[in-house]
């Protein structure tokens, strides 16, 4: 939205394990209603993807291209994947994400479009 350049640690292979907010949510809410005490949940979007994957979708939806991104050096020990096991929040809890990734992401980029007001003031 700013117009500046997008930071991609080391050459963008790092893997994240994506999710929408709202089936983060409705996660919590099913380990509280369901959970057992004492145990724990994790919950997982089950769309992995890269750095670089992830930085190309949301440019493209912003109308820009890899000319927006600026390759920066990796932290040390920086890990190279983030990702979560959701069977047994699956398996106990009936959890499945709910949300569509390309549509999850284009709504968030469309809230921002439209929030700026909100959003802008907190970058001070």
């Amino acid at each position: 939205i700013d117009g500046i350049k997008v930071p991609i640690y080391g050459n963008g292979s790092n893997v994240r394990d994506w999710l929408h907010v709202y089936d983060h949510c409705r996660g919590i809410y099913a380990v509280l209603m369901g959970g057992r005490a004492g145990e724990v949940y994790n919950i997982g979007g089950g769309k992995e993807l890269t750095n670089m994957e992830l930085t190309q979708k949301i440019l493209a939806l912003m109308g820009k291209d890899e000319t927006s991104v600026e390759y920066v050096t990796d932290r040390l020990g920086h890990d190279l994947r983030y990702s979560v096991d959701k069977t047994k929040i699956t398996k106990e809890l009936g959890y499945q994400p709910q949300v569509d990734w390309n549509e999850g992401i284009a709504r968030t980029i469309e809230w921002y479009r439209e929030n700026e007001s909100w959003w802008r003031p907190l970058k001070k």
